[in-house]
C-alpha cells in the first residue's frame, strides 16, 4: 500500500510539474506583444480605435485569447461589427469559459441584430453562472420587449433574489408583474424601487396606473 501511495504521489506531482510548464510556457510574451498593447490603449484613448485594432494585427497571434478579445472590442467600437463579431467568437472557442468573451461577442451581435445569437449567448453564460445577474437581467429584458412576460418573470425573480435593492431589477419586475395582472406584486414592487430611487417617473408611472 505505502507503493501505491508513493507512485500515486509521483505521478500528481509529475503532472503538476508538466502543468506548471504549461501555464509558464503560455506566459511567455514578447516585448513586441506587450508594447503593441500599450500603444493600442492610447490610441484607443484618443479615440482611434481602428489604428489600435491596426497596431495589434501586426504582432497578431491567431491563439492569443488576449489579442482576440482586444481586437473585438476595437473593431467593436469602430463600428466594424461583423469583424469584431469573427474576433470575439475565436476568442470564444479559445476559453468556451470565458465569461468575458461571451459578454463581447453580444455586443456586435446585438448591433448587426442577431438577438436570437444574443440570447444563445446570454444562456450558455448561466450555463456557465447560473446567477449571473447581469445575464439574467438582459434576458429578463428582452423576453419582456417581446411581451413574453412569464418568461421575463423567470429571469428577473433570479435579479431580485441577489439583488433585492437593485433599481433597475426592481422596476423592470415591477412592470412584468403588471403586464401579468400581479398588480399587488407590481406595487411593492414598485414602492421599492422608489425607495432606491426617490421621484422616478417610471415608478411612478406604474403606482399611478395601479391607483
Amino acid at each position: 500500500m505505502d507503493f501505491l501511495k508513493t507512485n500515486t504521489m509521483k505521478k500528481i506531482i509529475l503532472f503538476l510539474t508538466l502543468a506548471g510548464f504549461t501555464v509558464l510556457s503560455q506566459a511567455q510574451i514578447s516585448d513586441a506583444v506587450l508594447a503593441a498593447f500599450k500603444k493600442s490603449y492610447e490610441q484607443e484613448k484618443a479615440g482611434n480605435y481602428t489604428d489600435a485594432a491596426e497596431t495589434l494585427k501586426k504582432v497578431y497571434s491567431n491563439d492569443s485569447y488576449e489579442m482576440n478579445l482586444r481586437i473585438g472590442w476595437l473593431d467593436y467600437e469602430a463600428g466594424l461589427f461583423t469583424e469584431s463579431r469573427s474576433f470575439y467568437n475565436k476568442a470564444v472557442s479559445l476559453r468556451p469559459m470565458s465569461i468575458e468573451a461571451r459578454f463581447g461577442v453580444v455586443l456586435p451581435l446585438a448591433a448587426l441584430g442577431n438577438w436570437e445569437q444574443v440570447i444563445t449567448q446570454y444562456e450558455k453564460i448561466l450555463e456557465i453562472n447560473p446567477n449571473n445577474s447581469v445575464a439574467n437581467y438582459r434576458l429578463g429584458a428582452i423576453y419582456y420587449g417581446r411581451m413574453q412576460y412569464e418568461k421575463a418573470a423567470s429571469y428577473l425573480e433570479k435579479v431580485i433574489n441577489l439583488y433585492p435593492f437593485d433599481y433597475d431589477g426592481l422596476v423592470l419586475y415591477g412592470w412584468t408583474n403588471y403586464q401579468m395582472k400581479k398588480y399587488r406584486e407590481a406595487k411593492l414592487l414598485f414602492q421599492k424601487a422608489l425607495l432606491r430611487k426617490p421621484d422616478d417617473p417610471s415608478a411612478l408611472q406604474g403606482l399611478e396606473l395601479l391607483k
